[in-house]
């Protein structure tokens, strides 16, 4: 019996080929410049594509360069984050283009060790970038090609562990066609996430690598990729205090660093949070609102509202009071406070 064929070694000629013909057409594919092959792919990162669409186009209609980023105000910069969360992603973009202004003159550099050095960017942005925008035959080893490797060559190894993912980048790294890199990493980022899909089962009979994968002449592809499940969330319970005078709500700025660093919230606290408003100094009438529910990586935010009618406009030193045109322009407040939305909307008068 002959020695069996490495399923990646047939693999780029037919993935290469399918991806030719079902591609999707998306803005950052139709013009791959570094720049915007970087925003995209970090506007990705825990985001799926459809939900990252328009964002896309208003970030590059706010900032069409690298230069227009370092300069955009961070207020500015959160508002037009506001909803795709992570926010961290976006302070490490501006950091990030203010080095690239200082550093290269503005010019998106091409080599990868510089690319991988600048904040936010990993391994596998930095390959995504190198490839796509400037040809370079590094592979980009995401989620969805470690699925797709796993499952093509049955690998039982752990996909969370760093040594897995060495491991697939530098079998990718030894089959990457070195004339298109750049559609070789988009097609198997496109694969896993159309066809060897990461929930439920895999799409097999519109997989141009059906015929040479391992997982599935062996029935594994429901047990591939391993993965060690993520430990449990911690609960923590919260009173949110939503808080008007008039047609204005009351926010408040979260500190620098930690969750949500920096952005606007509707005051809250640990649950019960009796003596919060005489805390604060603020009087009115308080009743019970909506509940709701956030979930962050590693903690899960169980939520009850309080609405309060203040009697007078005092508040604590740096709150402010928000109308409904600062909210909509103005302040970044993040979706996990999206469960009370319609309260305040309609407390605002947007109804």
């Amino acid at each position: 019996m002959g020695k069996r064929t490495d399923p990646l070694t047939q693999l780029p000629i037919p993935l290469l080929e399918w991806y030719g013909e079902h591609a999707r057409q998306l803005p950052w594919r139709s013009d791959p410049t570094a720049y915007h092959v970087w925003v995209s792919e970090i506007m990705l990162q825990q985001t799926r594509v459809a939900a990252v669409l328009d964002y896309y186009r208003r970030f590059m209609d706010a900032a069409p360069t690298v230069a227009d980023l370092a300069r955009m105000p961070d207020e500015q910069l959160m508002k037009l984050w506001q909803g795709l969360g992570y926010y961290s992603r976006a302070r490490n973009l501006k950091r990030a283009a203010v080095q690239i202004v200082a550093r290269f003159d503005g010019q998106f550099p091409d080599k990868y060790e510089d690319i991988r050095a600048l904040p936010g960017v990993g391994d596998y942005t930095a390959g995504a970038i190198a490839s796509i925008a400037f040809g370079q035959a590094v592979p980009a080893v995401d989620g969805n090609v470690l699925r797709v490797v796993t499952r093509l060559t049955a690998n039982p190894s752990d996909i969370t562990l760093p040594a897995t993912k060495r491991q697939v980048a530098e079998k990718l790294g030894e089959i990457i066609p070195t004339a298109q890199p750049g559609q070789f990493n988009q097609a198997m980022m496109e694969l896993g996430a159309t066809v060897c899909i990461p929930n439920g089962a895999p799409l097999c009979d519109k997989c141009p690598a059906a015929q040479f994968c391992l997982a599935r002449q062996k029935g594994l592809t429901a047990e591939l990729p391993v993965k060690t499940p993520k430990k449990a969330r911690r609960i923590e319970e919260r009173t949110v205090f939503l808080i008007f005078r008039g047609n204005k709500v009351a926010l408040r700025q979260r500190g620098a660093k930690g969750l949500l660093a920096g952005l606007w919230e509707f005051p809250n606290e640990h649950a019960p949070a009796e003596d919060a408003l005489k805390k604060w100094g603020v009087e009115g009438i308080a009743t019970p609102g909506d509940t709701g529910r956030h979930i962050f990586t590693h903690i899960e935010w169980h939520m009850s509202a309080i609405m309060v009618e203040a009697v007078d406009d005092r508040l604590p030193h740096g709150w402010v009071w928000a109308s409904r045109q600062e909210l909509d322009r103005q302040y970044a407040v993040p979706n996990a406070f999206r469960a009370f939305e319609t309260a305040v909307r309609q407390q605002l008068g947007y109804f």
